[in-house]
């Protein structure tokens, strides 16, 4: 199956970056411009200039954003502000933050995973992809040859058998131990070679089920065919055969999967109306107002959705009449047409994408956002979703199927820059 593999990562040289907090930031595409630009003055030395940096005015093709993360990835290597663990190794990373007013933790395992199609089912998605974020991370892997920021893959861990090597590592001093906006990172080390073997073998039984970054492995994959056209075979252990990934247990206490919550932006009055009718056609619609304390969570299998307008709440339940796996589109499994995510963007998204082309819908896995995006009225409606489970995520991509793009949010992101993964050499 999967084929697991040590790496010779990139780390930040401590004595001279001082606190990791200082450098680390999110993926990409949870970073908003003002974030942007509090992490490019946090640090010098701040992995946002790599990860997403900045457009500026005077950008060309041949001198943009990612020309720059090239030239100053390259000049960090040279300053020995980055240095490269010259020994294989897995990294092991303890993960410890808050979730309503739980303290939890979260251990993974980061690793080089061998690219495979999708066609393969070794590697399993279980979300779309959107094009266009897939071509500026080619242009970004295309001038740096790395990988910034892990993936997060799951696998399924019978018996506790790679939790339990994992777990016997974390009583060592940890390489990096900082902690972030209250999150506590700790990194360990790990190239014994009888460790090495040991989680390989577990490991290499087991599919990995994408749980965040499609996108990445997707340009990932294209990038590989770029780079196996330069060379004569290129099939071999070529770095850009593989992808950094952090992996998850299935079963891991502080794995922890929030619903994407969809807001209609951009939507005339006449539209926003004809909308509220076809929704009325497939669910049965009960308005409250909504208190200052509003936002209660969705509780109980009736109430599918709950419809957020200025001032109100509306539960959406499917009518009795209306039966939702019929209506749905073809070809897609049966887990999939009883997902909450897949009535919304079917019932829903679809229709308002049919009744107004200039509406747009954005997305938030913050319900007090989205609660305050639609009381200014940027957003003249929002569809709150119900979390998907760990289990119906698996049982999608089993099926060989995927949700619509942006329907998990697995908190919190992944940091990036711990480790930095070249695609240079052979691993």
């Amino acid at each position: 199956m999967a084929e697991i593999s040590p790496f010779s990562g990139v780390r930040y040289n401590q004595e001279i970056v001082g606190d990791m907090a200082s450098v680390i930031c999110p993926p990409y595409d949870v970073i908003s411009p003002e974030e942007q630009r509090a992490y490019y003055k946090k640090s010098e030395y701040n992995v946002i200039r790599l990860e997403h940096g900045i457009v500026l005015p005077k950008d060309t093709k041949a001198s943009n954003k990612h020309s720059r993360a090239s030239a100053t990835f390259n000049q960090w290597l040279k300053d020995r502000v980055l240095v490269v663990d010259h020994v294989p190794s897995f990294y092991i990373h303890e993960h410890t933050f808050t979730y309503q007013n739980t303290r939890k933790r979260r251990l993974g395992l980061m690793a080089c995973v061998r690219l495979e199609p999708w066609e393969k089912k070794i590697i399993f998605p279980h979300e779309n992809t959107v094009p266009g974020i897939k071509s500026d991370r080619l242009d970004l892997i295309r001038a740096c040859a790395a990988n910034f920021s892990p993936l997060l893959g799951l696998y399924e861990d019978l018996g506790q058998k790679v939790t339990k090597l994992l777990t016997s590592q974390t009583s060592r001093k940890p390489a990096i131990d900082f902690t972030e906006a209250g999150e506590i990172h700790k990194l360990w080390v790990a190239n014994e070679p009888e460790f090495v073997q040991r989680v390989s073998h577990f490991l290499a039984s087991k599919p990995i089920y994408i749980a965040d970054g499609h996108h990445r492995y997707e340009t990932a994959l294209a990038y590989r065919d770029e780079r196996r056209q330069e060379t004569s075979s290129g099939k071999g252990n070529e770095a850009f055969n593989f992808i950094m990934m952090t992996l998850v247990s299935f079963s891991d206490p502080g794995l922890i999967v929030l619903p994407v919550h969809r807001l209609v932006r951009n939507i005339d009055s006449k539209a926003l109306a004809e909308l509220k009718n076809q929704v009325e056609t497939f669910f049965e619609v009960e308005s409250a107002p909504l208190g200052e304390t509003g936002l209660p969570e969705i509780r109980g299998t009736t109430t599918r959705v709950l419809g957020l307008e200025p001032g109100s709440i509306v539960a959406l339940r499917p009518r009795q009449s209306t039966s939702v796996k019929e209506i749905m589109p073809e070809g897609h499994s049966k887990v999939y047409k009883r997902l909450d995510v897949s009535i919304v963007q079917h019932l829903v998204i679809d229709k308002l994408t049919a009744l107004d082309k200039s509406s747009s819908v954005v997305y938030t896995p913050n319900i007090v956002e989205a609660h305050r995006l639609v009381e200014s009225g940027e957003c003249p409606l929002a569809f709150l979703l119900n979390p998907i489970p760990v289990a119906t995520i698996k049982a999608i991509a089993d099926a060989n199927d995927k949700m619509p793009g942006k329907s998990t949010y697995f908190y919190p992101k992944l940091p990036t820059a711990l480790v930095i993964n070249r695609l240079e050499g052979a691993l």
